[in-house]
């Protein structure tokens, strides 16, 4: 399983970033991840600088959104979406982007529960549950 670093994870995004706006060939997941940046006109200032992305810190102190963990659940939850996984997740993004008019929206929602089950998974020191997550998801349609 790929576990990337901080800095390879904020790499990815400034290098996509930068290869999208000079209009470059991108590959399968770049083209995913730009779609989502261009999704993000606050982040683009940030996306162009990658020093300073490098060196920014986010903590929930500042109360500040960490664009990168942002644009990180975007491409999970694309990922989960194209393939049904954890089963039935495709089914609640189409009809929350139905019921929404925006699939961009739908991922956000979805993005909180997403969230709340990594952060439970974390406090317990266990495995992130999918059953969890799906009975979150389902919740939300």
């Amino acid at each position: 399983m790929f576990n990337p670093t901080r800095e390879e994870v904020r790499r990815f995004f400034c290098d996509t970033w930068k290869k999208k706006t000079e209009g470059h060939i991108l590959a399968p997941l770049e083209i995913i991840a730009g779609d989502w940046m261009e999704q993000h006109p606050e982040y683009h200032d940030l996306l162009a600088d990658p020093e300073g992305a490098l060196a920014q810190d986010y903590t929930p102190e500042r109360g500040e959104t960490n664009p990168f963990l942002h644009l990180s659940m975007h491409l999970s939850i694309s990922e989960q979406i194209s393939i049904d996984q954890p089963p039935g997740i495709r089914q609640v993004s189409e009809t929350l982007t139905k019921k929404l008019g925006s699939a961009h929206e739908a991922q956000h929602l979805i993005m909180e529960c997403l969230g709340q089950v990594m952060w439970e998974a974390q406090r317990e020191g266990g495995q992130l549950s999918p059953e969890k997550y799906l009975e979150a998801l389902k919740k939300l349609v």
